[in-house]
């Protein structure tokens, strides 16, 4: 991680005055006005009301969705679950878009144990939608598929309180229910965008996350960008090259915030970083 770092900066360094730097906490893009909060317990009816579902902990084991069970597997992204949320409170942030440069970096699989490692944590309301809509994945991940996908929630013809899926007391899911042809045109209309701050104001998540495609496979997340705060972006260990994050960095930065680069399916790991259960 740490020569991946450096040679993020290294590009960084090399680009001309004509491209856009990275932003600083100096010129981060301000966070959208909104309503104040009246807090997770005041809205707890509205969150009861979602359709309860029951999730198979050895499904999501075997795809790689650890944080829900919590224990050593999970302790990393709970550590990425703390980074994210402390974070963001500091920017004054509530809505993380999560992609990657390309296919098979495991954004999806990132956005899931992200999610789930909240219902460990009660006291945070988090919604997840899946806006991968030319390839979704996160239902099959999850082992669920609701009776209404998201592109007919954006659509507007069916509400999020009879869309959504709710995953102990403080966790909604907004999942595909199939392929979508025009992903483009939902993801960028102005409605899409009045749609998300409805349900924000009812519901009042701490946190809203999105799964979107890969920046650079078409331009569904960059016409996305300007309705989150900012966005995690998945490299994927021998699979992302430091050019491809370099160009989604700037990418990003033209439209939203970059919260941060988490490299995946690293096969090397340091036993003096990790902290076992039950010992030190």
């Amino acid at each position: 991680m740490e020569k991946l770092q450096l040679a993020l900066e290294k590009a960084r360094k090399k680009r001309d005055g004509s491209t856009v730097p990275a932003p600083t906490v100096k010129d981060q893009v301000a966070p959208r006005p909104r309503e104040e909060r009246q807090g997770f317990r005041e809205t707890a009816p509205l969150w009861h009301g979602l359709g309860p579902i029951d999730l198979d902990p050895t499904l999501l084991v075997r795809n790689r969705v650890f944080s829900y069970g919590g224990g050593d597997s999970a302790a990393e992204f709970d550590l990425l679950r703390t980074k994210t949320i402390l974070q963001m409170r500091k920017n004054g942030w509530k809505r993380l878009a999560i992609t990657s440069p390309t296919m098979g970096c495991g954004k999806t699989t990132t956005a899931a144990n992200l999610a789930l490692g909240f219902t460990r944590q009660l006291d945070k309301s988090v919604i997840l939608f899946d806006l991968d809509l030319r390839r979704p994945s996160l239902a099959r991940i999850l082992g669920a598929r609701p009776d209404h996908g998201v592109r007919e929630l954006l659509s507007g013809t069916v509400d999020f309180e009879h869309q959504a899926l709710r995953v102990g007391d403080n966790v909604a899911l907004s999942l595909s229910n199939g392929a979508s042809k025009d992903s483009a045109q939902l993801l960028q209309r102005d409605a899409t965008g009045r749609q998300l701050d409805a349900i924000e104001a009812e519901y009042q998540p701490d946190l809203m996350l999105f799964d979107l495609p890969p920046i650079l496979a078409s331009d569904d997340t960059t016409g996305f960008l300007k309705n989150v705060d900012c966005v995690l972006l998945i490299a994927g260990a021998e699979i992302t090259s430091v050019s491809q994050v370099d160009t989604c960095e700037r990418q990003i930065a033209e439209h939203t915030n970059v919260l941060g680069v988490v490299l995946n399916k690293c096969r090397f790991h340091e036993e003096e970083t990790g902290y076992p259960y039950g010992g030190y």
